[in-house]
């Protein structure tokens, strides 16, 4: 038996099918190729990566599910078809919509924010499109009802920024009370499967027929699933452009001023924060190349003791609650190896204050770290992080959202 994840993240669409030993059996991708039609393009990559996969392969997928980017949502009528352009993830509501979002939810909840899936609720409702709309649903659930037909059915990991309570597993008495609420989707565990597939799809790209789709959850999350990371303790640090910790707890903690909020996961919490500095920091300093050849000269074992906080502009919210923050980036040594070796070691440090305030607000202590994102290619950087983090640090051996979205519809038989 195989199983198929499709990961739809901000630029394009990926696909991958493996095995049920996680083995890799083929893998697929495609662009998107403007900012317009979303709809369609979404529509259209699906069915594109689906008569991509070998014929060989299609009739012994026997799951699939699907990912989307978090808060990017659509409403729909009975039938399906969307009576709105979507709000994409990074589409923000204005200001007054948030004064209303202020008067309903508590002041403190994850929902509190111009790009949640509830305040893009209470602006179409703003909008007066909610009387010609049935269903109200996230990218992913949109995507899985085009190959099983059931609507209103999400995740708990999509519907945590509409305001489900994902520790009591049900909306709570403040959202049911808003007129909106009868078009809200029921929500299931990540990976439940709801139905199988359309029988026109069967026919058309030869799965079998007892193939079943899955509810699916965010790319950040299926991210996440691909690390292999699974205990208590264990965390994956996303060295990209920015700095993003995601540590799995028996606690789920909460922070919000901090951009600090807990995922369900199975029976543990997936918490963790974002910093503003990262890999955007090091580029704004050096080429690809000067990182490789300047990190090559570093000797790991020799502080610098410089005491840097890189940043690109004012401003921090984790592991430092600070928006007025200032970059710290002297005195810079005339070496650029030095200087190099005192902004990667300077990160580490972050990137260790980051997991220690989340154990200090009750957080499973931090055991294994994996990495992700471009950094997790400098060995040397990674030697300097276990200094800082006294924990064991490894290369992610997967990255790919479409693969732990893959391992999530395996995972649910």
């Amino acid at each position: 038996m195989f199983y198929l994840g499709i990961d739809f993240g901000t630029s394009g669409a990926r696909a991958v099918v493996i095995d049920e030993h996680k083995s890799i059996l083929t893998q697929q991708e495609c662009s998107f190729d403007t900012a317009e039609n979303w709809l369609e393009q979404w529509r259209e990559a699906l069915f594109f990566l689906l008569e991509a996969i070998s014929i060989d392969i299609r009739p012994k997928i026997t799951r699939i599910a699907i990912n989307g980017t978090s808060g990017t949502v659509l409403l729909c009528d009975r039938a399906g078809y969307p009576i709105t352009a979507p709000l994409l993830y990074n589409d923000r509501v204005p200001d007054p919509i948030l004064e209303r979002l202020s008067a309903i939810a508590p002041s403190d909840h994850v929902v509190q924010s111009a790009s949640s899936s509830l305040a893009k609720l209470l602006y179409w409702e703003q909008e007066n499109q909610l009387s010609k709309a049935a269903y109200f649903l996230h990218q992913a659930d949109w995507l899985a009802f085009l190959l099983h037909g059931q609507l209103g059915v999400t995740d708990y990991h999509n519907a945590l920024k509409l305001g489900y309570d994902v520790e009591q597993l049900s909306y709570p008495q403040w959202l049911q009370n808003q007129p909106s609420f009868s078009i809200l989707p029921q929500v299931f565990a990540p990976g439940t499967a709801i139905k199988k597939i359309l029988p026109d799809l069967v026919n058309q790209f030869h799965f079998p027929t007892n193939c079943e789709v899955c509810t699916g959850t965010t790319d950040s999350i299926a991210a996440f699933i691909a690390s292999g990371a699974n205990q208590p303790g264990e965390a994956v640090t996303s060295l990209g452009s920015t700095l993003v910790l995601k540590l799995l707890s028996e606690t789920p903690i909460q922070d919000y001023q901090s951009g600090i909020y807990s995922h369900r996961f199975g029976n543990l919490w997936l918490t963790g924060g974002a910093s503003n500095t990262g890999g955007a920091v090091l580029k704004s300093f050096f080429t690809d190349e000067e990182l490789r050849e300047l990190s090559t000269k570093i000797n790991p074992t020799q502080p610098t003791n410089l005491d840097y906080y890189p940043l690109l502009k004012s401003g921090e919210r984790f592991p430092i609650n600070d928006p007025n923050l200032s970059p710290k980036l002297t005195p810079r040594p005339d070496d650029d190896v030095i200087f190099l070796q005192g902004l990667l070691e300077s990160i580490a440090r972050i990137e260790a204050q980051g997991y220690q305030k989340l154990r200090e607000l009750g957080a499973t202590p931090l055991q294994q770290v994996y990495t992700a994102g471009g950094g997790a290619k400098n060995e040397v950087w990674r030697r300097i992080r276990e200094e800082y983090l006294q924990v064991s640090v490894i290369a992610s051996p997967q990255t790919d959202a479409a693969y732990g979205t893959a391992k999530l519809a395996l995972h649910s038989s």
